[in-house]
């Protein structure tokens, strides 16, 4: 590769993240830039932030060196995909390691969405303070910079697991129930905030047994002046007395109060009952960024859909996943039949894979999202609230108050998975491992180092963290307490998705 380099910057839509992680992308730049430099390559920046889909298309359109994108903070896929897909150049996908600003998950949505319109690239990391002296990194980017690709280890992969007659009996009978009725997803909107990786479609939903229902997220606010004020009121108590620990009016979020609850409870009856109308299996809500200036944030209501213990609720919880991602409501609504048909509980949870670190000789992940997280991941019990916290939802990101759903996830033992699309192919990642419970002072930096308002899981995911990194076709996943890790990759194989078992070897 004798080209210069062209460096750019994938940034968020919104102005406040990006001005917020400018201090640190051009900290992260000038490593860059040191490190080509300490390997005899010449790079130029392209200017500013690519924040919007035509900036993409037209920046890095016209360039034909080989291109890094340099992720340090949330940012849009299409932010770099629209400028990139059809083109051949060489392509690597650059963060830091570092939970302050999730730039590591905007580099793994990233990834997804161009694996997703089959675009070459290339990944790498680094959690160095000195990239130069992070001898895996220097080897790996010279390797790009020789080859125009790095390649990873594939030794915690595989595409068998072993499957006992009983998981393949219950996968068998899930499968057999969703070909007798296929699984509808009430679509709230599109997919959001860039997840392009995130979003099937009827093509690819239909031969695995699952189908979507779009309604224009423009639905809520009128099914929600039709929701009476005695149902709102009967809600808001009910979640008061099952134990909901609301921080009201707290340094920060004085306008944050009972009233922005019931907005958010007014949201959630209102998807309850075009639910109930569609006769819907399960839900995608987009979450930002439509209703963004116009409602309440939507976490306090999927997080309540992802509760058995829920106004008005059968004692069922009602598969949500945030951000409209049919990648993490499929494997989710899969993994909450197996649960129940292995008389587990059906509670599954929907998370980024935000950030982690080393503990006890184990990686542990920060699992982390602000929406779909249900309530027995934080007490183990189906029929209570307690242990839930909601908190305002940052005033930088949303301007109209309205409190999360969250909590201290339990330690026990999980399965997790995520469902992509790779060669035109719907594949589903599958893993096991374990939610570990760290000591206060460790959990409370990791907690406040990220996003504190949020509901957090702390997981060794049963892989390396650089197996993770290299491989994984997401920021998403899907997490259920118990062992379903067999039905799980059964019933994925019985409906026709390419299964690929990560785990250490």
């Amino acid at each position: 590769m004798q080209d210069k380099i062209a460096i750019y910057w994938p940034g968020d839509y919104r102005p406040k993240p990006n001005q917020a992680a400018l201090p640190l992308m051009q900290k992260a730049t000038a490593q860059l830039e040191a490190a080509l430099g300490r390997l005899g390559r010449a790079s130029y920046r392209i200017d500013g932030f690519l924040t919007k889909p035509h900036e993409a298309i037209e920046r890095l359109g016209p360039v034909d060196d080989p291109m890094i994108g340099l992720h340090v903070h949330w940012v849009y896929g299409p932010h770099t995909t629209d400028g990139v897909v059809g083109k051949d150049n060489p392509l690597l996908l650059a963060s830091n390691f570092d939970g302050t600003w999730p730039g590591l998950v905007g580099l793994l949505n990233t990834g997804a969405c161009l694996e997703s319109v089959g675009r070459d690239f290339s990944r790498i990391w680094t959690d160095a303070e000195d990239w130069t002296a992070d001898d895996a990194f220097m080897d790996h980017l010279d390797v790009w910079c020789r080859t125009g690709r790095i390649h990873y280890g594939e030794e915690e992969l595989s595409r068998h697991a072993p499957i006992s007659p009983e998981a393949a009996r219950i996968a068998g009978e899930v499968a057999d129930d969703i070909r007798r009725r296929r699984a509808l997803i009430l679509m709230l909107g599109d997919t959001s905030m860039g997840m392009i990786n995130g979003y099937f479609g009827p093509r690819m939903l239909n031969p695995i047994g699952f189908t979507e229902h779009k309604v224009d997220q423009g639905w809520i606010l009128d099914y929600g002046k039709r929701v009476s004020q005695e149902r709102i009121d009967d809600a808001y108590r009910f979640v008061v007395d099952k134990g909901v620990t609301f921080h009201h009016g707290e340094a920060g979020a004085e306008d944050f109060d009972t009233a922005a609850t019931k907005e958010q409870l007014r949201d959630y009856l209102a998807v309850l009952d075009l639910v109930e109308e569609f006769q819907a299996d399960c839900v995608g809500w987009q979450y930002q960024l439509g209703l963004l200036k116009l409602r309440p944030p939507s976490d306090f209501a999927e997080g309540l859909l992802n509760s058995a213990c829920r106004p008005e609720g059968n004692g069922d919880t009602i598969v949500d996943a945030t951000e409209a991602d049919q990648g993490n409501v499929v494997p989710m609504e899969m993994m909450k039949r197996l649960l129940k048909a292995k008389g587990l509980h059906q509670a599954v949870f929907f998370h980024d894979v935000r950030w982690g670190g080393e503990y006890g000789g184990r990686f542990i992940w920060v699992l982390l999202n602000s929406g779909s997280s249900g309530a027995y991941a934080f007490n183990h019990d189906p029929d209570t609230l307690k242990g839930v916290h909601s908190y305002r939802q940052p005033a930088g990101y949303f301007p109209i108050p309205g409190g999360t759903l969250s909590g201290e996830s339990l330690p026990g033992h999980i399965t997790w998975s995520r469902a992509y699309i790779r060669d035109n192919q719907l594949w589903m990642d599958v893993g096991k491992g374990e939610v570990i419970d760290l000591p206060n002072e460790t959990r409370d930096a990791w907690w406040t180092g990220t996003t504190r308002e949020w509901p957090l899981m702390t997981a060794d995911m049963g892989i390396t963290r650089d197996t993770l990194m290299a491989h994984y076709m997401s920021n998403h996943v899907a997490v259920a307490y118990g062992d379903i890790f067999g039905e799980m990759v059964a019933l994925s194989q019985e409906l026709g998705f390419r299964v690929r078992v990560l785990g250490k070897a």
